[in-house]
């Protein structure tokens, strides 16, 4: 374990001292504690910034969209694999559900630009029968749906690893004692299946609302052009056009550190929410 713990506190809790720069007119010729200390005043500027405000609320309307519609899929598709009764074809099925998850979001934003472009494959077919095209691609308010749609078309089989393990803890004798006593298929979901992995759907949920306002970074760069930061930009994009792009290190930290200040709020509210409700959480 030693190299593993070694790796995980030197990059992850070690990196944390960098979040000082958040508090400095950070420049990189001068050091980290070299550069002049101006306390709260990046963060006084993100606040005032209108752009900074404009990525918060792409950035929730994305995390919403994602949370009600991305989520429950991944369960619904374990269900289903979990109802076939022929191995080979549940194997067969998962394989084909997995391998998105394994492309990149270059060629999934391609594949996707293919089909629904301006130029692509539903316009060609559209112009070819004498129809009016419909640029998905490039429309600003189609755009918040569409990656919605490309992170469920890429992870949703990915996601139902962990549910698919979950159902297969569940006592077969259970489904058999309720159907003898006259349970129907939703009735057993509901009285037997949900029940035996609530635990795991509560913890995913809050893992999920702690990275909630991660949406993918690369995922809207690749996009952000073609429509445009009003409707691409998130925090992350924020933060890498101000820092790595534009230089002011300081105040892209101070942006990046109130992401995570907010993450780990919510992730320690959902916990509790979750003892509350008689579940264990992520932590005691």
């Amino acid at each position: 374990m030693l190299p593993g713990l070694a790796s995980f506190l030197l990059f992850h809790y070690g990196a944390l001292v960098g979040n000082v720069i958040a508090f400095k007119e950070y420049v990189p010729f001068d050091g980290l504690w070299g550069s002049p200390w101006v306390g709260l005043g990046n963060f006084q500027r993100m606040f005032e910034d209108g752009a900074f405000w404009s990525s918060v609320v792409n950035t929730l309307w994305i995390a919403v969209l994602q949370l009600v519609f991305y989520f429950p899929v991944p369960l619904a598709l374990a269900l289903l694999l979990h109802s076939l009764t022929w191995s080979m074809v549940r194997r067969f099925v998962q394989s084909v559900a997995y391998l998105p998850h394994f492309i990149s979001w270059v060629i999934v934003v391609a594949l996707f630009q293919q089909v629904l472009g301006d130029t692509g494959l539903l316009n060609s077919t559209l112009s070819g029968a004498g129809l009016h095209t419909v640029d998905i691609i490039g429309n600003p308010d189609a755009f918040k749906p569409l990656v919605v749609a490309q992170v469920i078309w890429k992870d949703a089989g990915w996601g139902t690893i962990i549910f698919l393990a979950a159902l297969s803890q569940v006592d077969e004798q259970q489904y058999e004692a309720a159907a003898i006593d006259g349970a129907g298929p939703w009735r057993r979901f509901w009285h037997v299946t949900l029940p035996a992995i609530r635990p795991v759907i509560v913890l995913l949920l809050i893992m999920r609302l702690g990275d909630i306002l991660s949406v993918g970074f690369e995922q809207m760069l690749l996009q952000r052009d073609a429509v445009g930061p009003e409707a691409a930009e998130i925090i992350d994009t924020f933060v890498y056009y101000q820092g790595i792009v534009g230089g002011d290190y300081g105040f892209a930290a101070a942006a990046g550190l109130f992401k995570g200040v907010i993450g780990a709020l919510l992730v320690y509210a959902a916990n509790k929410v979750a003892h509350r409700l008689g579940e264990q959480g992520v932590y005691k």
